[in-house]
């Protein structure tokens, strides 16, 4: 085993790894709409977990902050 490959085995042991369900990532993609800097990390997680506008609105999203970012949604 190389070098290289040994410290990248290594440094993904000291990283903890964060189970998400599809609930935390909506509510996450929600209060991030409500942010200033609107699109930190929702892109990613709206593109992994494949969103809906529908799912959005349902938890509380308003509909001028899913219309913003209907570029991204799968509807």
């Amino acid at each position: 085993m190389g070098k290289a490959l040994k410290r990248g085995m290594n440094k993904s042991k000291n990283i903890p790894f964060e189970s998400l369900s599809r609930e935390d990532a909506i509510n996450k993609v929600v209060k991030g709409l409500r942010k200033t800097n609107k699109y930190e990390n929702i892109e990613d997680l709206i593109t992994l977990f494949g969103l809906s506008s529908e799912e959005l609105l349902e938890n509380g999203a308003s509909y001028e902050e899913v219309k913003s970012i209907s570029g991204i949604l799968n509807d």
